[in-house]
């Protein structure tokens, strides 16, 4: 519960569109964003690997950044 995985996609310093996995699909931030959340929250198979990200990449890297007591 308290690991999130965030992957923002910027361009030119405006973050347009993000993947939280807590909300646990795309959400986008500008019109070209919402456009492409669209479109891509249909691709079930990308939000499934996307969610994942929270096991694979997070969880792994928890005990490396903070360390095992």
């Amino acid at each position: 519960k308290d690991i999130q995985y965030i992957d923002s996609y910027c361009y030119n310093k405006l973050e347009f569109i993000r993947f939280d996995s807590n909300v646990g699909k795309f959400v986008g931030y500008t019109e070209l964003g919402v456009k492409n959340a669209e479109n891509w929250n249909k691709d079930t198979s990308h939000i499934a690997a996307m969610k994942a990200q929270t096991g694979t990449y997070c969880l792994h890297n928890v005990g490396i950044w903070y360390g095992n007591p």
